[in-house]
Order: structure tokens, then sequence, then C-alpha cells
């Protein structure tokens, strides 16, 4: 794909004196194209029909465009003048330069680094903007959308002046020092979405958006929108002074060296971003380091135009770094942003900006009592309110008196380890719990008091890894798998609710074992869904408490009363849950039979077609789901 932007520009060129309005209009439209691609995918394709067929349509279009290239090379062959060549000209005539030699070296290097910065951000942007919206697919795809919408605008708003006699070295110190303080103060802009989102509701409700994706498109544009629109107004006029004064064979080649470096200088700005900038310095420093980048940039441009703009230049020179520095004293703090009202009623304790995720522990008073709440980029996680603490507890102290002899048990996820902590508690368990972020691990120690000090419990092992790759290289076998409570429509949620992920946890179980699945949702629609896809692995899966808990085997799952009670007596067996064995059978409430008859037959979850993420294909207002009428047989579970 990379190749094609030199290939496609050494085609249409046209006369030396377009080269860079030419230029301007190709990046313009292959970014136009990008959003386009984006928005149909995120909104459409992988929900509708699926990951593969969209990776097949897309492939598809591809060898259309090859065949067209090559009817039109049949149709216009090597050699065909240009209808634009002048009479007196060939192809290969070069331009004037607009810089000198020098001067498009720095330019080179200046979008190298604008690469760098322009990545950066984007990954800065994206932690910031989740702190304050659901980390959906939605979010990220308009996330996207915005930043490619206003790269191909500004391409397109500065492609038409390009062939006007303009300084543009001069002109691109401008534009570099006003990309600077556009993103520095990016932060601000995004705490004044609420004043944006006003004006937008109407017209985002004529073109018939769901009132969710309205804060998205807000504050995604508040924050976005700005900085990307200078980045896309700089490149066409960067490729305009670099490839000026060459001829046309050497003008395509530099175009291939200009996007390589700019897309080089975007690796780096990526990896360091997300795995250096973010965990050392946090969102707001990260985005004032980032930012000025383009004001030495500028600075840089503007000390070359010195002898041929010295007003400018001087006042670029001078006054830029001025303007950045008290921009970024004024640089709001996105997490408190984020929090809004809740840093009022709130204390922070703690939190840590790491590579995976920003976590913070806070503390509200709750009479009669001070409540703690850890918070997942913004996100509500956990808390100590007996309520909450109750039913993470539950998820996992019910395999484990359900079990008749367990030995081995893995959690996904620790969150505040509630879960895991109930279920380490059993006599005799070995735990293993996979969490995907350190700074998760480091948060739940705050808990301490409802996870039992499972980090301190010497049957417990903790690793940092993903749960799905964990499961699916691991040898271990387990006689329970269960997870914390994970929000399905959240982005990345699908691989944990998909067919192929319980067929993983289903390899992972010994002969007897259970697994248990937390199953949440907003609607009856959703519901059944997750119901439908676990069953799929699980055909003997049954439902407990208040409808949130399924429980799979490979066997029907029966209940000894006789084994249940001497169980009861053994040494710490009543520190999970001191429930006897007639409540375990209030706890049951339904079976096999009468959950495939609720769930009827219909559709399930698959890593092909994840729509549990994509959940506005899902009905809209869908009702909750009515469990009243759902009524197993407690003697097909509990035996004498």
């Amino acid at each position: 794909m990379g190749s094609t932007l030199p290939l496609v520009a050494a085609s249409a060129l046209g006369r030396p004196e377009v080269w860079g309005s030419r230029l301007g209009i190709l990046y313009a439209v292959n970014t136009a194209g990008a959003i386009l691609g984006a928005l149909v995918g995120g909104f459409y394709l992988i929900a509708d029909v699926g990951v593969a067929a969209s990776f097949r349509l897309a492939a598809s279009v591809n060898i259309v465009i090859g065949l067209a290239a090559i009817l039109m090379s049949r149709w216009m062959p090597r050699g065909t003048p240009s209808r634009e060549a002048a009479p007196t000209s060939t192809p290969s005539t070069p331009t004037p330069p607009d810089a000198a030699e020098r001067q498009r070296h720095l330019v080179l290097w200046v979008f190298a680094a604008s690469g760098l910065m322009s990545l950066a951000l984007e990954v800065t942007w994206f932690r910031m903007l989740v702190t304050i919206l659901r980390p959906t697919a939605y979010a990220f795809t308009i996330m996207l959308a915005t930043v490619l919408a206003g790269i191909a605008g500004g391409s397109a708003l500065v492609t038409p002046l390009l062939r006007r006699p303009i300084r543009w070295l001069i002109v691109l110190a401008g534009l570099q020092l006003a990309i600077a303080l556009a993103a520095v103060l990016s932060f601000n802009t995004m705490a004044r979405a609420d004043d944006i989102q006003h004006l937008a509701v109407s017209l985002l409700a004529s073109l018939r958006l769901d009132g969710y994706l309205i804060p998205i498109v807000t504050a995604t544009v508040a924050a976005m929108l700005p900085t990307t629109l200078l980045l896309g107004a700089a490149f066409p006029i960067g490729l305009k002074l670099w490839t000026g004064g060459v001829s046309r064979e050497a003008a395509s080649r530099r175009v291939g060296v200009f996007y390589s470096l700019n897309v080089f200088g975007a690796i780096v700005g990526s990896l360091a971003a997300g795995f250096w900038l973010l965990p050392v310095l946090g969102m707001r420093s990260s985005l004032i380091a980032v930012s000025a980048i383009a004001l030495v940039s500028s600075v840089a441009l503007a000390v070359s135009c010195w002898r041929s703009s010295p007003n400018t230049a001087g006042f670029l020179t001078l006054v830029g770094p001025v303007a950045f520095v008290m921009a970024a004293l004024n640089t709001v703090e996105p997490f408190a942003v984020a929090l809004g009202g809740l840093a009022r009623a709130e204390r922070v304790i703690w939190r840590d900006e790491g590579v995976q995720t920003t976590v913070a522990v806070h503390e509200r008073r709750a009479s009669p009592r001070v409540m703690r709440i850890m918070y997942l980029d913004g996100m509500h996680q956990a808390n100590d309110s007996g309520a909450t603490a109750f039913v993470h507890h539950r998820i996992g102290a019910l395999p484990m008196l359900l079990h008749p002899k367990p030995e081995r048990a893995l959690v996904v996820g620790l969150g505040g380890g509630a879960t895991a902590g109930a279920l380490a508690r059993y006599p005799g368990v070995q735990v293993d719990v996979v969490e995907l972020s350190n700074e998760v691990i480091r948060g739940s120690n705050f808990f301490t008091h409802i996870n039992f000090h499972l980090l301190q419990r010497p049957n417990v092992r903790v690793r940092v890894d993903d749960g799905r790759n964990h499961l699916l290289v691991t040898n271990e076998r387990y006689d329970v798998v269960t997870a914390d409570i994970i929000l399905p429509r959240h982005a990345g949620a699908g691989s944990l609710y998909s067919a192929e992920y319980f067929q993983l946890v289903r390899r992972a179980l010994r002969p007897g074992g259970l697994a248990v699945q937390w199953i949440g949702s907003e609607g009856a629609t959703e519901y059944k869904l997750i119901m439908r896809t676990f069953m799929s692995v699980f055909p003997q899966t049954t439902l407990w408490g208040d409808g949130t808990l399924m429980v799979g085997s490979l066997e029907p799952l029966t209940l000894s009363r006789a084994e249940f009670e001497t169980r009861r007596q053994q040494p710490g067996f009543r520190d999970v849950f001191d429930w006897d064995f007639e409540t375990m059978r209030r706890l049951y409430l339904a079976g096999p039979r009468e959950l495939a008859s609720y769930v009827g037959p219909g559709p399930i979850l698959t890593d092909d077609r994840p729509v549990i993420e994509y959940f506005l294909s899902l009905p809209q207002n869908d009702p909750p789901p009515e469990l009243a009428g759902l009524v197993g047989r407690p003697e097909d579970v509990f035996r004498p």
C-alpha cells in the first residue's frame, strides 16, 4: 500500500508548475477515502458482514483498481504526452525551486518529525478521550475518522493556493507554530466540548445519528480537528517545497522519500507515546512535550528564512516560544476534566498512567463510611461498597461451592481483586489470575479489605498477560475458569464473549470442570446473544442468582446434599460463603432445557462478527431481559 503513492504521483504529476497542487489533491483524495473506509468499516461492515467478508471486500476493491490501472495503461500507452503539457516543455522540465536545497532538506526532516508528532498526538488524544467517553469501537472509529477528516480537509483547503507565488517556506513555519499552539490547547478545547455539543445536537439529530454518538463526535472534534486541519494543510506545502525544482522523474522519487520518512516518524511516535511518554510523563506533560516538536520545527524553518523574510521570521522565532509557554502553562489536566463533578465529591488517593491504561483510586464520603473507588481510564471499575463486593465475591465463590473438589482455578481480569480473592479463600485451591495491566495490579492493593490480601496469598499467582492469549498457549488445566466483570460493549470485550473464547475456556477445563460467566447486558437481545453463545459451547448451562451468572459444564451439573454438608465442615470452607444447601437451592434459577427454550435459535457471537462491541447494530431501546417466567426444576441439579 505504501508503494502506491509514489507510483500514482509519477503517473499524475502533469506539468511541473502543477506538481504541488496535484500532489495535494492526491493526498486529500486518498485521505478522504480512508475516512470513508473507517466509517463504513466501523459502523457497518464488521457488524453486518463480518471481519473476513470485510477483508474480502477490501481485496476485491484493490483487484478492481489494479484491473482498471492495467486497462488505462493500455488505453493511454506510455509516452503519450499529457493534455496539459505545454508545447515548449517536456514532462521532465523542472520549475524553479521554492527553497534552496539546504532548506528543502530541512523541510524533509521537519516532516519526519511531523509524522512522529502526529501519531504521538493521536495516541495521547485517544488516551485522553477514553477518560471521558466509553472506550467503545465506535469511539475509536470516530476518533480515527476525525483525525483523517482534518488531514483531508486541510489538504483540500490549501491545495488550490499552491500555484500562487507565495513564500511557502515562511508560511510553513507559521503553520508549524499554529500546530504547536492548537495541539497544546487541545485538552482545553475538549473541556469546552459541552458548549460545542449544544450547537451540534440539532445538526446531528437532523442526520439521524444516535444520541450516544453526539458527545463522542463533539468531544473528538473539539480536541482533534483544529490541529489535524493544520497538519493536513502543512503536508502538501511540504511536498511542494521538497519536490520543487527537480525533474518529473526525480519528483516521484522524492515523493516516496518524503512519505516514507513521514510514516517512519509516525511509527516512532506511536511507540514512543504508548510505551514511554504516557507511562513516564502522563497525559498532560506528554501533550506539551509532543506539541513542542512543532514549535522547534517552526523556529528552525523561521531561522532558515531570516534573510528573505526577516520581520516574519523574527516574529515567529521570538514570539512563538513565548506564546507556546503561556499556552502550556494553561493546559488543563485531562483526568480532572474527565471526572468533572466527581472531583469535587471525591479525593484522589492514587493514580498511575501506564502503558495499558490510566488507573485511579478515589475516596468518597458515603455515610456511614468512606467508599473507595477504582477508575480505569475514567470509567468505574470497582468499589468497596457492600453490595458491589457481594456481587464480585459471589462470582468467585459460586463455582467453588458447586465443584466437588476444586484444586486449580483461573480468573481472567483482576479489577479490585474481590472476585479472585473470594475464590482464593477456598481451602486447598491454587489460583492463577491473568490481568492485562500492571497498573490495575498495583491499584488492587488499595482494596485488600475486600480481596482478602489476594496478592500476598501463597496460593495465588498473578500473570500480566491477555486472558485469551493465556488460554491459547497454556498447558495448565483448571477445575474452575471464571472472570472478573468485563463490560461487553467496551472495545476489545468481544474477544472475551465470542464462541471461540468459550471454546478456549472449555479446552482449559479438567474433566468435571466448571466455567462461570457473568452476563450483564443492556437489553434482552444482547442478553440472549451472550447466553446463546455460551450455551453453544457449554450445552449443560445453568443460571444462578439474579440471572447474571451462568455456570457451564460438559456433563449435567449435580449437587448432593450429603456431600455438600460434609464439605461445609472442612476448616476454611465457610470462609468463602457460609451458604447451606437450601441457600444454594434458592440461588438456582434455571437449567439447560429452560435456557434453550428461552434464548431460542438465532445468531451467536464470534470473532468474525463481534456484534456485542458494535451494539448500534442491535435493536435500539431494547427492553431489559424478562426472567420472571424463567423457572427451572431444582431436582434436576440437587440430590439428597
